[in-house]
């Protein structure tokens, strides 16, 4: 996938000021933010749309601000002209405006409580870890099945995993979970496509299409009610109708599906190409697959691919890192530059499969933290957790295909995504 960069003209507009979009900062995130981190704790920049943000870099000072109430995630509900740039700008240069762009900008992500706990509960319950639990034999299926098939799709005896592993195991299980039929799961890698090109002179049709698509599935869903999570809020609306609009609804699934299988492929990708250059830690989850939680624990903090959270916006006058923030000032925590900070990880360039994380649970913030931490973080790392055991242990001989500087990067700001990993066996 080759990606433009719809935002260079904002970049262009404020030279010097450290911007999501910066070429440096797109094709050497882990240099770029350690710049800025080091520089200070916190730092003027810009957003996609050239608005004014603060850079949050620190791992203690993103976990402060993603963990204190006084940050929204709702442009609409902070103080001032807040709503005016940041996402709503990047709409207006894509295109969207009205109900498209709500969308988006009134997505479970862009919510704050009372809203998104009353969103989040309705989908909670099929993200819990006995849940996700529950599905790991259908995901080690699933991930036999696209195995299997992997060596009648090489091409002079290489295979791309993206395409052929890393892409269709997430989308068939998130699928399967909302109730996108089979038929129509192609349908969504194309959407996928399309909205990550960044294109404006496609990027609202796309989007229409997917609006018009779930439209039409909760119209058949409610012909035929079935036993997915789409079905139960179908019933949620119709039995309660004032918990959940036919907007949300779309909004849901439109979210849900997205992020149930973008974020989830490229951290199996970047997990796997990580595995191929940096053969003595391969060789070390080789002689013991029981590291496999661990490793994908430490493939998220190195290498996620989720590099920025949504910009959150002060509700009040505070002070961060002993800068002062105003009131409706917008504020971009940074999860790879957290991740790989030195006053929390020794030595953490290096990638270390068996980290110590220094207690239960993450050591990272790659999923985020406090209110909005991913509520699909258990079955992600279920999936890569198969799917990293299952692939290591059907092919003893895997290798990259091509020279580690030659793996393509899709320049898309705040994220970490291969166009393609072409491996051989």
């Amino acid at each position: 996938m080759t990606t433009s960069n719809p935002f260079a003209a904002t970049v262009d507009e404020h030279p010097g000021e450290p911007h999501l979009a910066s070429p440096e900062l797109i094709s050497d995130p882990y240099g770029g933010y350690a710049r800025l981190r080091e520089q200070a704790p916190v730092i003027r920049g810009r957003y996609l749309d050239g608005s004014p943000i603060w850079f949050v870099t620190r791992f203690d000072d993103v976990r402060a601000v993603l963990s204190d109430p006084r940050f929204l995630n709702n442009a609409d509900a902070a103080p001032g002209d807040a709503a005016k740039g940041g996402r709503a700008g990047v709409m207006r240069m894509m295109g969207l405006d009205g109900e498209l762009s709500s969308l988006l900008l009134g997505s479970i992500l862009e919510t704050d409580p009372p809203d998104h706990t009353r969103l989040r509960k309705l989908v909670s319950r099929t993200f819990t870890v006995r849940r996700v639990g529950e599905l790991r034999p259908r995901v080690e299926a699933i991930t036999e099945e696209l195995l299997d098939r992997l060596p009648d799709t090489a091409d002079n005896g290489v295979v791309d995993l993206i395409e052929h592993l890393a892409y269709p195991l997430p989308i068939t299980v998130i699928c399967e979970l909302v109730g996108i039929p089979e038929p129509d799961r192609p349908l969504w890698r194309d959407w996928g496509r399309s909205l990550l090109s960044v294109d404006p002179a496609t990027f609202p049709a796309t989007v229409r299409a997917v609006a018009d698509y779930i439209h039409g599935l909760i119209a058949a869903r409610r012909a035929a009610p079935s036993d997915d999570l789409l079905s139960g809020l179908i019933r949620t609306h119709d039995e309660d109708g004032d918990r959940l609009t036919d907007h949300e609804m779309v909004s849901l699934v439109l979210t849900l599906v997205f992020a149930g299988h973008e974020t989830t492929a490229h951290l199996i990708g970047n997990g796997v190409a990580a595995l191929l250059t940096h053969p003595d830690q391969l060789a070390l989850l080789r002689a013991d697959p029981d590291l496999t939680p661990r490793a994908v624990n430490e493939l998220m903090r190195w290498c996620g691919p989720v590099q920025a959270t949504r910009l959150r916006y002060a509700a009040e006058d505070l002070e961060l890192a002993g800068t002062a923030i105003r009131a409706g000032d917008a504020v971009q925590v940074v999860l790879v530059s957290a991740n790989r900070d030195p006053r929390r990880f020794p030595d953490p360039d290096r990638l270390d499969i068996t980290r110590d994380p220094g207690g239960p649970g993450e050591s990272h913030i790659g999923f985020g933290h406090g209110a909005h931490y991913c509520l699909g973080a258990a079955l992600a790392r279920q999936e890569a957790d198969v799917a990293l055991r299952a692939l290591l242990g059907r092919f003893p001989g895997l290798a990259l295909a091509i020279a580690p500087e030659q793996l393509e990067w899709i320049p898309l700001p705040a994220n970490r995504r291969l166009a393609r990993l072409p491996v051989r066996w």
